[in-house]
Order: C-alpha cells, then sequence, then structure tokens
C-alpha cells in the first residue's frame, strides 16, 4: 500500500552484560520505524565490532551474529531511507576510526542543510564512504577543536541543522543527542542499573527497563560508568512532530511524553464532532486508524466493528500472481469481513490520505462486499507538504490534497461524503498549540527554514489551495 514511509529507530545501551542481545530486542520492538535494514555496533576493550545487513531485525540477528558483538555496551539502528540510497553501505551504524578512537553513530531524522556540509567537507578533503547525511555529523566530530567527545559533539552540532535523534557510541561513553527543536522522540531509561536510550518506550517495555525522562530537546545525555550527566547544548525551542501520533509510533509508545493511543483516541473523539454522520457501524483501516476508531466510535454513539482484517505476514515483497487481479496489492494486505459490512452504512477511519490510491480501493472493497453507503473520515488535516525533518514522504505532486480540494478527493475515492480533522482539532486533541508544533505537512508552516537546495521546485506543484471540507 503506498503512502508514507517509516523513519528510523535508534537504541544504545551501556555497561549491561548483555548489551548485544539488548539491542537486538530494542531494535525488534522499534521494528515498525524501519524495514530496509538493521544493525547493532558495540565496543569491548577499545575495540569496536558492527554486525548490519539488509532486512529486518530477527532476519538479519541470530545467536551467531549477536555473540560477534562482545562488550557491555552496544548502539543499534533500524532504518527506512530518507536521505541516501537503500543500499547496505548506507546501512547504519555508521562507524568511524578518528583520533579520538572508533565511533559508531545511529541516527534518526533528516539535515537540512546536508547538501552545503557536504561540499564543504569535500572542499576540505574530507571522503565519505556514504551518501547519508549521518554519515557528516561524525566528520564534523572528527574534524572539531574542542577536546572530548562530549565537547566535540556539542562543537558538531552546532554546524548542522534540521532533526536528529542520535546515539553516539565511543570507547568511554554513548552520547545520545536531540536537536533543538526536538522533532523527533528519544527516551532515557534504565535497567538493572545501566541507562538505556531508544526512539520509543515500547523498546523499554520489551526488554524490562524502566522509562526515565525524555532526552530534552537541545540535550546530550552522557552515558558512563558514573551514570548519566545532562549537558545542555543548544536553546530549545520545541516543536515536536505531530504525526508521530497520528501515525508513526507504536500506540503502546509514550512519546513526547504523552500516550500516543490516547492521542490517537483524542483525535478520533473531535473527529466525530467536527464530522458527524447517520450510520451503523465505525469500521477502523488497520492497524493505524484503529485508535482514532474508537475514539470516533465512542463519540459519536455508532458501533465500532471489525470490518476489515490486515494480514500482518506480509513483508516488503510479495509475488503477484501471473494473470492480473484487480487491486491485488491491496487485497494481500486487507480484506473485508463481508458478514460485517454487507448492508451497512459505514463509517471507514484512517489516519490519513497520500495519493488517494490506497483509499479509493479500499472504498471499493467494502462496497464490492455489500457495503450500503461508506463515509470516509480522516483523524489528520489534508497532507498537502512533504517533510524534510525524517519521514519519506512522497512530493507535493504526488500528495493528492496539495492539487485536489476536498470535493475532489471524495469525488476520486467514490465515497459518499468525507470529513477530514481540521487543524485547530487535531492541536487541542494533542494538547499543544499550532506554534509549538511541527505540522509542516499539513501547514506549510516549517519550523526550521528548508535551504532552496532542499525545497522542492515549485513548477512541480499546483497550487490550487486545498478546498473546504464538504458541507462547509
Amino acid at each position: 500500500m503506498s503512502g508514507f514511509k517509516d523513519e528510523c529507530g535508534v537504541f544504545g545501551v551501556w555497561g549491561h552484560s548483555d548489551a548485544a542481545n539488548l539491542a537486538y530486542l530494542g531494535l525488534y520492538a522499534l521494528q515498525h520505524r524501519g524495514q530496509e535494514s538493521a544493525g547493532i555496533a558495540s565496543i569491548d576493550d577499545g575495540k569496536l565490532f558492527i554486525e548490519r545487513e539488509m532486512g529486518y531485525v530477527a532476519d538479519v540477528f541470530d545467536e551467531a551474529r549477536l555473540s560477534r558483538l562482545p562488550g557491555k555496551s552496544a548502539i543499534g539502528h533500524v532504518r527506512y531511507s530518507t536521505a541516501g540510497d537503500s543500499s547496505l553501505s548506507n546501512a547504519q551504524p555508521i562507524v568511524f576510526s578518528s583520533g579520538r578512537g572508533p565511533l559508531a553513530l545511529a541516527h534518526n531524522g533528516n539535515l537540512v542543510n546536508a547538501k552545503e556540509i557536504r561540499a564543504h567537507l569535500e572542499e576540505e578533503g574530507a571522503l565519505f564512504t556514504t551518501n547519508s547525511d549521518s554519515e557528516m555529523i561524525l566528520h564534523l566530530v572528527a574534524r572539531a577543536r574542542r577536546d572530548g567527545l562530549a565537547s566535540a559533539l556539542v562543537e558538531a552540532l552546532g554546524e548542522v541543522r534540521g532533526a536528529f535523534s542520535i546515539v553516539v557510541l565511543g570507547q568511554n561513553e554513548i552520547l545520545a543527542a536531540r536537536d533543538p527543536n526536538g522533532f523527533r522522540p528519544l527516551v532515557l531509561g534504565t535497567l538493572d542499573g545501566s541507562p538505556v536510550v531508544a526512539s520509543e518506550t515500547c523498546a523499554f517495555d520489551l526488554i524490562g527497563a524502566t522509562y526515565v525522562r525524555d532526552v530534552e530537546a537541545g540535550e546530550i545525555v552522557k552515558l558512563t560508568d558514573a551514570g548519566v550527566e545532562s549537558i545542555r547544548y543548544a536553546f530549545p525551542r520545541p516543536t515536536p512532530c505531530v504525526f508521530e501520533h497520528v501515525y508513526f509510533a507504536r500506540p503502546d509508545s509514550l512519546v513526547f511524553g504523552k500516550s500516543v493511543a490516547a492521542s490517537r483516541e483524542a483525535f478520533g473523539e473531535r473527529l466525530a464532532k467536527e464530522h458527524p454522520v447517520e450510520a451503523d457501524i465505525v469500521v477502523p483501516v488497520p492497524d493505524s486508524g484503529t485508535y482514532a476508531a474508537i475514539g470516533y466510535a465512542r463519540a459519536s454513539g455508532i458501533p465500532l466493528a471489525l470490518g476489515l482484517v490486515r494480514n500482518h505476514y506480509v513483508g516488503r515483497t510479495f509475488i503477484e500472481p501471473k494473470q492480473a487481479i484487480r487491486s491485488f496489492g491491496v487485497k494481500v494486505k486487507l480484506n473485508p469481513v463481508r458478514e460485517v459490512v454487507a448492508g451497512k452504512r459505514i463509517v471507514l477511519i484512517d489516519d490519513s490520505i497520500v495519493r488517494g490510491t490506497t483509499s479509493k480501493k479500499i472504498v471499493k472493497m467494502l462496497r464490492d462486499a455489500g457495503a450500503k453507503e461508506v463515509h470516509l473520515r480522516i483523524s489528520s488535516p489534508p497532507t498537502r507538504f512533504s517533510c524534510h525533518y525524517g519521514i519519506d514522504t512522497p512530493t507535493r505532486r504526488e500528495l493528492i490534497a496539495s492539487h485536489s480540494n476536498v470535493e475532489e478527493i471524495r469525488a476520486f475515492v467514490d465515497a459518499d461524503t468525507i470529513g477530514y480533522l481540521s487543524t485547530e482539532g487535531m492541536m487541542e486533541a494533542f494538547g499543544r498549540p499550532e506554534h509549538a508544533t511541527c505540522a509542516a505537512c499539513f501547514t506549510g508552516k516549517y519550523p526550521v527554514e528548508i535551504p532552496e537546495a532542499e525545497a522542492e521546485p515549485e513548477e512541480q506543484i499546483s497550487e490550487q489551495p486545498a478546498g473546504l471540507e464538504v458541507g462547509s
């Protein structure tokens, strides 16, 4: 199914006898954040060890491979490429030999001034082993004038702009940092007296770690044998990404200190108030629409019904039949329960519409299964702009809401009615004002300026504004 691609997930543990295995389990819990590659780096007696490969965590690592990662400290990464090709050379953690000793880095996010920094470093003779923006941070650390790894990282981060939640493994410490805007999540915990960091708290739940707090925007936390030290390297301007709560994060996680499941239910409740409709059942598009559907059903009084079943065992690729089957790509992942939907007026709940093609196919599937009416409700505003902060979004040309108004989208997907959650409603349900949140994919208001070299050509974009909500 076409749509947004997941970002990346990072994990780190310092001073635990089972470090590599814990990193493996942490990445397993974060698999939803990236499915292209997985990697773990460990350090033992001053020597760095690295194992990484294309594929899912469970396919990349087995007992034999984990046994080649000795030591009591490790970091890990699952990747979906937002900058750089999808190839083994770009798999993380990225390792680096420097005058400060061996280093490994795992990065979730995207640097908006990456082209400028890379050009400058190449002019100074830097040689890159990847085409990922993440490697530039290690080059900047290696070239920093300040003594000590933490001070060098402070100097390096002063030169980059954009979104980054990173973990850096050195000989004597792990450094975990978030950008001054705190676009991407990063949490701090403890396990058996050892400090751990991860993209989401669901990683802590799996390994039995205790959540302590979020790594703050503009903060570096230093994990050593002595414990945890906080270094404030930049003035915080928190604008966390609301789309983490709309779609990306796991619902059982705390992200930005808030329950993702609770946020999604709140989005659904507000959606029911903004776009009520007479219907028989509320049907979620699994899995991302489930919690919003729970909220919508509760607020509307319309019963929730699981009218679509998702096949959870579909990998990244599958073999299509030689004879064409209409909408095969959607049918292999979703199938309607005819006995539930036949003859019913359905409120269909999804988190977003990207190109519109998947929504169109789902609506047709429900109609073919006998649905009397299909009223599509989306638990976020129209997605009109690309993300430059670490989410792999389609270009604006491909985003249906960037060139079609709401009535045109309704007609395209062939729903009886359609309703999007308003930006104001989303922010109220999220519990943060718009100026203190990144909602650029909905509003086009980017908290960190996007250099012209990184922006999409305006000639690719139809500037027809998104239309009014149907009925308004």
